[in-house]
């Protein structure tokens, strides 16, 4: 497919008018696909703003831009009309420093984090990696303190904790934000697996369905619902609950750190795992419901 004289047209003016692009799928606020998440996420760490295309909206840009920069994928970013590359590569610029310095921003701290993890953590990370030779784990924390483990390659870039015998990977804003962690290996009703506890972060507190309703009824607390909209479609909501797929993570991360705060998913699994998320961030106040809507519904059948 060659590239048409207005396409071509439209592009240069976009690298003409904006010192930095992107041309992804969907937009900064609401990335459409995992690697246009990925490389918002990085452009995020290091610029207040930049310019987005989106191309879904746009099916001529969508195909000129891999024909104006010969590149075959999305997404792409271009910094003063030159192109850098897709998502792993400005992955991999972020974590040797290179982007920093394409941006004409100081280098990171590449420090290492005084990070703690407890014996159980660790024998669970030995069994779980006994088989990836060759891999490392990774831990990614982000600006709202949600958390992934993952097993990849080394990069040049990372920097790497040590801790109870274990090496963990981290890119420079994760080592920032992992100052301190404990991680841990915790046994709930919900299940197993490894959890993070920031500095200063509150214990979550475990609410049972008769609580939570005792609680609702006497307008004590907050009850935010975190299944996505095709879960919930499976089951009648709870008319009493905030939906955090609606009203989105900064507005209820915006209430009075005091609040009394609920949070309930199916089975009580990613309940947790936000409600972590909100301890991190300051809340003294964080419950976790118990067995989840399925609880909910068990108890309400019963009456």
């Amino acid at each position: 497919m060659s590239l048409d004289t207005p396409t071509r047209e439209r592009i240069e003016t976009l690298l003409k008018d904006h010192r930095v692009v992107l041309f992804m799928k969907g937009n900064r606020q609401q990335p459409m696909c995992g690697f246009s998440a990925a490389a918002t996420n990085t452009l995020n760490e290091l610029l207040p703003d930049y310019h987005t295309v989106n191309v879904l909206d746009d099916p001529e840009i969508r195909e000129g831009i891999k024909e104006f920069g010969s590149w075959p994928t999305i997404p792409q970013l271009y910094v003063e009309g030159e192109l850098v590359g897709g998502a792993d590569i400005i992955r991999q610029m972020y974590g040797s420093g290179e982007l920093h310095q394409l941006f004409g921003m100081p280098q990171p701290d590449r420090t290492p984090p005084e990070i703690t993890i407890t014996d159980k953590a660790a024998e669970a990370i030995r069994q779980g990696t006994a088989n990836a030779e060759g891999l490392a784990l990774h831990l990614e924390i982000g600006p709202d303190h949600s958390a992934g483990f993952q097993l990849a390659p080394a990069g040049d870039g990372d920097i790497v904790a040590h801790a109870n015998g274990l090496e963990v990977h981290f890119d420079p804003a994760s080592a920032q934000r992992a100052k301190g962690i404990v991680i841990d290996w915790v046994s709930t009703v919900q299940g197993e697996g490894l959890s993070l506890k920031f500095p200063g972060a509150q214990e979550i507190k475990s609410l049972s369905v008769q609580e939570l309703q005792q609680c609702l009824a006497d307008n004590s607390i907050i009850l935010i619902d975190v299944r996505p909209a095709a879960v919930r479609a499976q089951l009648a909501p709870l008319p009493q609950a905030r939906i955090l797929e609606d009203e989105g993570y900064d507005a209820l991360a915006a209430l009075p750190k005091d609040t009394q705060l609920a949070f309930i998913c199916q089975h009580g699994i990613s309940s947790q795992s936000m409600a972590e998320r909100f301890a991190a961030h300051g809340f003294s106040q964080v419950h976790n419901v118990e067995g989840g809507m399925e609880a909910w519904n068990t108890a309400a059948a019963r009456h």
